[in-house]
């Protein structure tokens, strides 16, 4: 099954080092295809299934100056996938602070002899 809305693209693309290792160098500003590719031991068909991938989770942007292509992060998928973890820890974080205050009055009002 392909996962199709936006957050799921998010998380499948963020599941590949190398997709997070290009993230990472693009954050540190806008670069070349060529230099977002230089440091990667892969193919430039390779580089270029993996820029399809974050394009396609809206975590990057291609712009076209004359020959060059500069690629940009964009935070704002990023944005959600964090809100939504974010969200579901703090979700969890009630749960466990209500178990816990749970498990502690049975211990207080239900002590092993």
């Amino acid at each position: 099954m392909v996962a199709s809305d936006s957050l799921s693209l998010v998380f499948a693309a963020l599941a590949d080092p190398t997709r997070r290792e290009i993230l990472s160098r693009l954050a540190q500003g806008p670069s070349t295809v060529g230099e977002v590719a230089a440091p990667f031991a892969v193919s430039a068909p390779a580089i270029s299934q993996h820029l399809k991938v974050l394009e396609r989770a809206g975590l990057v942007t291609r712009t076209a100056h004359a020959q060059w292509r500069t690629l940009s992060m964009k935070a704002k998928s990023l944005d959600q996938a964090s809100g939504w973890v974010e969200k579901h820890r703090r979700d969890w974080n009630l749960r466990l602070d209500a178990l816990e205050t749970h498990l502690e009055t049975m211990k207080t009002t239900n002590p092993r002899k």
